[in-house]
């Protein structure tokens, strides 16, 4: 199967040859507090084939968080650099960055951050809009990975009048309406009860099987980390498998 990504990497073309679809390569972050300089990743080496699952478990502050983002190019790396398809996405001018993010990766995040004023489809609708694609055509994108996520009778509503779990479903359809290559996903149940947890649990791996996405979830929750095929944490800097 060849899927090409219509961004500014050039038409850049993943097809079933390619080893690995995400690479790290001697990635380093730190950060500063007042003098002191606090290492997170240090020298990391990892990678990814297409359609992997991974959970990123461990406490907080070691750098889980950190390491999504760079994995979804809003932050960037010290040193090293982050491949995608064998490209360094870092060596891209700001303009196809952003179109790259935009097209190739989906967020989630603990905290949804849907648009309060706005319907559950037209949250779900912006990741199109911000790529130009026409109205009808977002809206039925929208719709159809809405209903895909358990929304049918949603659709319409206002975010607020849903629940958690109804919003959440909502931040996921967002992720996904463009149909990415890589979903990330930052502590996606944190906010949920166990049912409504144990439902987006379920949710992500049928979506992961059906679309046949890369995924990583940075989790402190062990029953979704479970669900990964493979489980890291972060120890002095360096990514370590937890089994």
């Amino acid at each position: 199967m060849t899927l090409w990504m219509q961004s500014g990497m050039a038409n850049a073309r993943i097809n079933e040859n390619e080893t690995s679809l995400i690479r790290m390569e001697g990635l380093d972050k730190s950060f500063r507090n007042s003098l002191t300089k606090i290492e997170i990743l240090k020298n990391v080496e990892f990678e990814m084939a297409a359609g992997e699952t991974t959970g990123v478990v461990g406490p907080s502050g070691i750098g889980k968080s950190t390491l999504l983002h760079i994995l979804g190019t809003l932050d960037r790396p010290d040193k090293g650099r982050v491949l995608f398809n064998g490209q360094d996405v870092f060596a891209l001018d700001h303009v196809r960055l952003a179109a790259f993010r935009n097209e190739c990766i989906g967020f989630v995040f603990q905290f949804h951050h849907l648009l309060a004023e706005f319907s559950a489809l037209e949250n779900a609708m912006m990741p199109a809009f911000i790529q130009g694609i026409s109205r009808l055509k977002a809206y039925r994108m929208a719709e159809e990975i809405l209903v895909r996520v358990g929304l049918k009778d949603r659709l319409h509503h206002p975010v607020t009048k849903l629940s958690g779990g109804e919003q959440q479903r909502v931040a996921l359809a967002r992720a996904l309406v463009l149909n990415p290559l890589v979903l990330l996903a930052d502590e996606p149940t944190g906010n949920l009860d166990r049912k409504n947890a144990e439902q987006v649990h379920d949710l992500l791996m049928s979506l992961n099987q059906e679309f046949g996405m890369t995924l990583v979830v940075v989790t402190h929750n062990m029953a979704l980390s479970s669900y990964m095929t493979r489980r890291v944490t972060i120890s002095e800097g360096q990514l370590v498998d937890t089994d």
